[in-house]
């Protein structure tokens, strides 16, 4: 059977969102890690959750890079099984090493919560499988420091691998400034390593599963990620 595992930090506060769109709409077994656990191996798929990981005092993601469970997420994902990081998780693989860039705060200095779109830049992963090259989802952002930045040659690197997984784009796809809620570099909203088996997006695709939060588009990246693991076993 396959097995999910939710790591949950102190402050982590969409560990549950997680937990329940895995298990209500993708019907797999998941269990929650805490922070301190070193045995994670049994697992197929480790999701780092949203929230503010011990309360994002020093930075987003500084303090959680030295929880234990992170150097065994590590050598998880180096043994080539799938991490996804969202949001605070993110920000969380880029400060662990496990993801270039960092991240910002907003242009607008603000927090932001609201709905945005998403374009597929990048169908090839196990993180979008079963989405078609260039589709948009409808799908909810919330954060504070979501404005992702790498340098000049780290982003030529990006492209070169085919590293870029989705941007920030309007209903029909179009990439501009005027679509950019955060200020990424090139709208970037999610990227994956090399290997293509760990993926950070700041979007919130475990917040629209159910059609009655407005928008069941989110299921795509869980779908694939199933899809992905049934695949390989």
């Amino acid at each position: 059977m396959l097995r999910f595992g939710v790591v949950v930090f102190p402050g982590s506060n969409c560990d549950h969102d997680c937990f329940y769109a895995i298990k209500q709409f993708v019907s797999k077994d998941v269990e929650f890690i805490w922070h301190k656990s070193r045995e994670i191996h049994e697992f197929d798929c480790i999701v780092i959750p949203g929230g503010f990981s011990y309360g994002d005092y020093l930075r987003t993601g500084a303090i959680a890079r030295f929880s234990p469970v992170i150097g065994q997420i590590r050598e998880f994902a180096e043994s080539g099984k799938l991490v996804i990081g969202i949001c605070n998780g993110f920000q969380i693989l880029l400060e662990c090493g496990l993801l270039p860039g960092a991240m910002l705060r907003n242009t607008s200095l603000r927090f932001i919560c609201k709905y945005i779109y998403l374009k597929t830049v990048n169908s090839d992963t196990p993180f979008t499988s079963s989405m078609e090259q260039g589709r948009v989802i409808r799908i909810p952002i919330a954060h504070g420091e979501g404005n992702y930045y790498i340098d000049p040659d780290g982003l030529a690197e990006l492209k070169r691998n085919n590293q870029i997984v989705f941007q920030y784009c309007d209903a029909n796809g179009n990439i501009s400034d005027n679509t950019n809620p955060n200020g990424s570099v090139e709208n970037i909203a999610g990227i994956c390593n090399k290997a293509g088996n760990v993926l950070g997006m700041m979007p919130h695709p475990e917040r629209c599963c159910d059609p009655r939060l407005g928008s069941s588009d989110g299921l795509a990246v869980f779908q694939s990620i199933l899809k992905s693991l049934t695949v390989s076993q």
